[in-house]
């Protein structure tokens, strides 16, 4: 089995001078953990997990007013918090070799990669529906 055979080839992206408050709507819309972060060009720059959306928010902060956090992830850029050491793989990547690198490394997603742009996404979730699905 290949990765392209069990990737979602639907992928909500964002750019690298998107807002932060931007991103979490995005992630929150779409019930996502992961989003990919791509040039103008869609050529993958980077990665947000919701980890990392978390560890940068004000959200420890119980009293904050909720239009003050919004207003500071609205300054923030996604350039700020995004990973730029990111491991994708191909969609001719065999799925074995994917699974051994997301277990190895902890990764929750591989972003899957034509050349540089970005064509889909690998999840956990993806590899729970395929043993769902008795394969």
């Amino acid at each position: 089995m290949k990765v392209r055979d069990l990737m979602s080839s639907t992928v909500f992206a964002s750019k690298p001078d998107d807002s932060v408050a931007d991103l979490r709507d995005l992630m929150y819309e779409h019930d996502v953990r992961h989003i990919p972060v791509v040039d103008g060009e869609g050529d993958l720059v980077g990665l947000v997990s919701q980890r990392d959306l978390l560890r940068n928010s004000l959200v420890e902060q119980a009293d904050m007013p909720r239009f003050i956090e919004d207003e500071v992830l609205n300054r923030l850029r996604v350039a700020e918090l995004m990973t730029t050491v990111v491991e994708a793989v191909e969609p001719e990547s065999d799925i074995r070799s994917a699974a051994d690198l997301m277990i190895e490394y902890k990764y929750g997603c591989l972003p899957v990669v034509d050349g540089s742009r970005l064509v889909g996404i690998l999840t956990e979730s993806d590899f729970v529906r395929l043993m769902a699905q008795g394969c």
